[in-house]
């Protein structure tokens, strides 16, 4: 039952974290007022509960249970009428109670006692979506008879005269881990602050014994704060934590200390009120949803070399709070993104193939302008079907970002199988007709609309490596917006991308310019073949990174089976049936690799300084750096990114590079995200970017400076100031 509630806890708290949700946390009665549990002893032989619902609310019968906990007195079992029945999304079919509902334990044998202490258990839930953690009271009740008049609700407040002898009671923490019981919010997670200066809170947070916290499921903010604005928190080192809900994730067993540095304008001494919002769990038990708790704290007056300038906070809050920016601007920004994406390599080998399909419809403007409208239908679609793919894993917990895919090592590999594949088509190796299941004709050449069509799609899938200016904010963006905004992000992006073959095919004066179609035709089909062969060749290079070279042996195999296949299908269209089974059998036979790479071990990675003078990222040498004080230079990449190949070319493994780094005694920090990882992940959202590339400089006493997607020395020197 309780990892039913778990699950469901954890799909309200994700829910209740999305900004498209109306509802939260606040919206919900306290839970006594919800649930108004009354206990009387009407004769000497039952104990009886009558609990009053509020409307909008309804109680579990299945999670309501009672027991006395004298060993001295017996009683039957709980008598529970029956309820409203109900098919619960988690529970499956249950009978659930609304209003009001009378429960009794009957047979009780008392053997002269006075009172009586019962455990009553219960569940409810809202009709707005939000369910309650499981409850728990210890009620003391008078024996043998009360009567009507001497009611006292769980809640503390009277119904009528208290009698007494009659108290109510939790049981203590110690028992309720003991018995593996789901403690109350407010003693499962202990949450204190002070100041510890006039610029920094420290945070403490407790979770009880058999509890954790979550690293990167928190909010921070300061409530009637005038001048001070607040930093991110400095979490400490934590476990790493497979949870079946939000995947692989950082977690904390025991109490943690969290620095959390301010930016103040007003150096006045006096207090303010810090709100924070955090989630937990029971380690194989409930979650609970968000909870929010507010500690004042007195904040000591601040020196004048403590504070900065209102323009400097005002500029640190936008960048921190990151929803001040038009929704209009971050279309424009993604368009822009996406138009700048046709000059990104990784886009060229594809458009090079859109361009062929542009001059072949050169002598009639009405094919330029069907190309590329179905050109452009591939490209939003597929923006869609990636954008819309990549929040859904998200919302279910995945860490990932954009270009997630590439993680995975068969998807590599069959991108690979996919660029061979048209290149050996190109090259004149088969060509797709119609006898190929109605898939089209050949994309290279007068494919029609599925061709089309699918030049937008291949257009998507090998631009997502890529990272264009202007599209780290759109994307940022759309990973945190409410669906439709973020999918109208990626159809911006999309739209972008396909603008410049929009254009040559509706504005005629552009199109004159293509040169005629011709005989020259066949001959430009055959060249483009080969940067879909070097496009293959860099994907296998990143594979051999993920898995090793066993990995691109396998995937040398499987393509060379694969160009046997699509050899042998193309002579079978003169052949027989027996002719297009064999060619079959060798397509199944080349996909063989891709079911085999992803169990093969990933090579073991170097820790190292490397050549260039960068050391392997990890949490804990990050902040032992900032701890001494370091300026630490953070390069995220990843194999697979092309953006991040180029910076490095240019900037990063250069001599002027480790020359500006010297002069700061800097230290050249690089973070691998060819393959999943959890610590980078968190490493990207604290810095609000959902991809790679992601360039930080980290210094003392300063804000972490976040550069720019496409690098340039000049940036990198900017941000890192004057030499020492």
């Amino acid at each position: 039952m309780l990892r039913c509630f778990r699950t469901f806890a954890a799909l309200l708290a994700l829910a209740s974290t999305a900004p498209a949700v109306a509802v939260d946390e606040s919206d919900l009665l306290p839970v006594d007022e919800a649930f108004a549990v009354q206990a009387t002893a009407p004769s000497a032989n039952r104990i009886q509960f009558d609990i009053t619902i509020a409307d909008g609310y309804y109680l579990y019968r299945h999670r309501t249970s009672a027991k006395v906990l004298d060993a001295d007195i017996r009683t039957g079992a709980l008598d529970l009428p029956h309820g409203t029945p109900k098919h619960d999304e988690f529970f499956g079919d249950v009978e659930t109670w609304r209003n009001a509902v009378t429960m009794a334990l009957p047979g009780v044998e008392a053997a002269g006692a006075t009172q009586a202490q019962v455990e009553l258990r219960y569940q409810g839930c809202a009709d707005i979506g939000i369910c309650y953690p499981p409850q728990k009271r210890v009620i003391t009740v008078a024996l043998p008879a009360l009567a009507a008049s001497s009611l006292v609700s769980v809640s503390g407040l009277p119904v009528a005269a208290p009698l007494a002898g009659l108290s109510i009671g939790t049981p203590t923490a110690s028992a309720v881990v003991d018995e593996g019981l789901p403690l109350p919010e407010d003693e499962a997670f202990k949450f204190e602050a002070i100041a510890v200066s006039p610029v920094e809170v420290l945070m403490r947070f407790t979770p009880a014994p058999g509890y954790y916290l979550y690293q990167d499921r928190n909010q921070f903010r300061l409530l009637d704060a005038k001048g001070a604005t607040l930093a991110a928190p400095q979490w400490p080192k934590g476990k790493a934590h497979t949870d079946e809900h939000f995947g692989n994730v950082i977690v904390y067993f025991d109490q943690i200390e969290v620095p959390l540095g301010l930016r103040r304008t007003d150096g006045k001494a006096g207090p303010v009120t810090l709100e924070a919002t955090f989630q937990g769990c029971q380690n194989n038990g409930i979650c609970y949803p968000p909870m929010t708790r507010q500690v004042q704290i007195s904040l000591p007056a601040a020196s004048a070399d403590q504070l900065v300038s209102v323009a400097e906070a005002a500029s640190f809050e936008a960048r921190r709070s990151g929803d001040s920016t038009p929704f209009v601007l971050i279309l424009l920004a993604a368009l822009g993104g996406g138009l700048i994406l046709n000059l990104m390599p990784c886009v060229l080998p594809v458009l090079s193939l859109k361009a062929l399909g542009l001059a072949q419809s050169g002598e009639s403007p009405a094919k330029a302008r069907a190309h590329a409208l179905w050109y452009t239908a591939g490209v939003l679609v597929s923006f869609a079907a990636l954008g819309g793919l990549a929040l859904a894993l998200r919302q279910a917990g995945l860490a990932l970002g954009w270009g997630f895919q590439l993680q995975q090592p068969w998807v590599v590999a069959a991108l690979a199988y996919l660029m061979a594949a048209v290149g050996f088509s190109l090259s004149g190796v088969f060509s797709i007709g119609a006898g190929w299941a109605g898939a089209g004709q050949g994309l290279a050449s007068r494919s029609g609309a599925s061709g089309d069509f699918f030049t937008g799609v291949l257009a998507v899938v090998v631009a997502s490596p890529c990272t264009a200016p202007f599209m780290g904010s759109a994307l940022a963006f759309a990973f945190g917006a409410p669906t439709v905004l973020a999918i109208a992000v990626f159809l911006a992006l999309g739209l972008g991308l396909a603008l410049p073959f929009l254009l040559i095919g509706f504005v005629p004066a552009l199109a004159r310019v293509l040169p005629k179609p011709g005989a020259w035709m066949e001959t430009f089909k055959q060249v483009l073949a080969f940067p879909m062969y070097l496009t293959a060749i860099w994907l296998l290079w990143v594979l051999g990174q993920q898995r090793g070279v066993d990995a691109m042996a396998y995937a040398l195999a499987g393509i060379a089976v694969l160009a046997l296949a699509l050899w042998r299908w193309e002579k079978a269209r003169l052949g027989g049936v027996l002719a297009r089974v064999v060619a079959v059998a060798l397509v199944l036979l080349a996909l063989i690799p891709l079911w085999r790479i992803p169990s093969l071990a990933k090579p073991a990675s170097a820790e190292a300084a490397s050549a260039n003078g960068s050391i392997a990222y990890s949490a804990e040498r990050l902040d032992a750096l900032r701890a001494e004080g370091r300026t630490v230079f953070v390069n995220m990449t990843a194999d697979w990114c092309v953006t991040c190949k180029a910076n490095e070319k240019r900037v990063l493994d250069t001599d002027d590079f480790r020359a500006l780094l010297k002069q700061h005694d800097a230290v050249y920090m690089k973070g691998d995200w060819t393959n999943v990882d959890p610590a980078i992940t968190a490493f990207l959202e604290k810095h609000h970017a959902v991809g790679v590339p992601l360039y930080v400089v980290i210094q003392p006493q300063r804000d972490d400076a976040v550069l720019p997607t496409v690098l340039t020395l000049g940036a990198v020197e900017n941000a890192l100031g004057p030499p020492l």
